[in-house]
């Protein structure tokens, strides 16, 4: 599709927009593979049987909305297909999806999910540092829910993570799948006539790492549950595009009201944006020796100095009569399959201290215009 045809077709969604309607049948007027993303925080069919008593005798505000209904849980499997058979459908080829749960559905919905193909990438628990007590005593505190990150397929080669977001979100370090974050409370949680607007509002910190994580700038977040709006808040935020679907006319218009008060971002793309290195200009290792940045029989030294290699004039390395790339090199003297050999050699500057060559990469980067 060129550039003219993909701009109409982006134009023809109801992109920024919320949808009223039951998500299934609004779901199926949206073109197939349009979406770059998809969260959704279904009913979760956690009817309780009887009311929850507090210690002091006052009655917890449970979810008992209509929309959480379900007869049994063979209607609720029947919906749960449903509504992930069409978000498959609209899902790009290179796209992913969040499903967000609680023990009472998250394994059928997972299951169902396995059955229509899905692919999981990875269980992420949201641990709630301020849960809701368990006021009767008989079980233990429910301080997670779960959350399914799945593409479309086993089979799909691509899909969006922003690993390097990730890890600077967690002090540089690789991000876990277990997320220490409040419930919604305070000024974040929306109240009409003093009562919670929406029974289930998640916090805006939870959706914030999620479309972070697995979206880019201008992209299109689809939340076929849209309830208070949060998707479609932190999406705006965050410079993406979103389509949003609700049944309900009193969430609808909370929602709307939510997002209409957000400023639209006025800061350029750059600051939205994560830089990684595959995003860089590749840089083959033989151009560091073209260029003069190393010289043939130089000798290229592992971070405790304990490994040497010499530079060949071909742009291979040379260790004990073994010959080959900096990865292959690199790999092999670990005894390993494969290895980045950017972040395994160093080399020494003129006051003999040792720098990684990954930084003599990004210098002639620099210095060729390629940054």
């Amino acid at each position: 599709m060129n550039l003219r045809r993909q701009e109409t077709a982006k134009l023809e969604l109801p992109v920024n927009q919320i949808l009223q309607g039951n998500c299934i049948e609004v779901l199926q007027t949206l073109p197939a593979k349009s979406v770059d993303l998809v969260f959704a925080d279904p009913p979760y069919n956690l009817q309780l049987q009887n009311d929850l008593i507090r210690p002091n005798q006052t009655i917890v505000d449970a979810v008992d909305d209509e929309w959480d209904k379900f007869t049994d849980t063979s209607e609720y499997d029947r919906f749960t297909e449903a509504w992930l058979t069409e978000c498959r459908r609209v899902l790009k080829d290179n796209a992913t999806i969040w499903v967000i749960g609680s023990y009472h559905n998250i394994y059928r919905v997972g299951k169902i999910m396995m059955d229509l193909g899905y692919w999981i990438l990875n269980d992420v628990h949201w641990y709630k540092t301020n849960p809701m007590p368990n006021f009767r005593g008989t079980r233990f505190t429910n301080a997670t829910e779960s959350m399914i990150w799945a593409q479309k397929s086993q089979n799909q080669k691509k899909y969006t993570f922003n690993y390097h977001a990730m890890k600077n979100l967690n002090d540089e370090k690789q991000m876990q799948n277990v997320w220490h974050i409040p419930l919604c409370r305070g000024e974040e949680r929306i109240m009409v006539n003093g009562k919670k607007a929406h029974s289930t509002q998640k916090p805006e910190a939870l959706l914030y790492r999620v479309i972070l994580a697995s979206s880019n700038v201008g992209d299109l977040v689809l939340d076929p549950f849209f309830g208070s709006g949060t998707t479609g808040a932190v999406a705006k935020k965050l410079k993406r595009n979103f389509i949003g679907i609700e049944f309900e006319t009193f969430y609808v218009e909370i929602a709307q009201k939510r997002i209409d008060n957000i400023p639209e971002p006025i800061f350029e793309t750059e600051i939205y944006e994560t830089k990684s290195k595959r995003d860089q200009s590749r840089v083959n290792f033989s151009e560091l020796i073209e260029a003069g940045y190393l010289q043939p029989g130089q000798s290229l030294y592992s971070k405790k100095r304990n490994v040497v290699a010499q530079v060949k004039a071909d742009g291979t390395l040379l260790i004990n009569g073994f010959t080959g790339s900096i990865h292959k090199v690199a790999a092999h003297i670990q005894n390993l399959n494969a290895f980045n050999g950017w972040e395994f050699w160093y080399y020494l500057d003129g006051e003999g201290n040792l720098v990684s060559i990954d930084v003599l990469r990004d210098q002639y980067r620099s210095a060729a215009g390629l940054a």
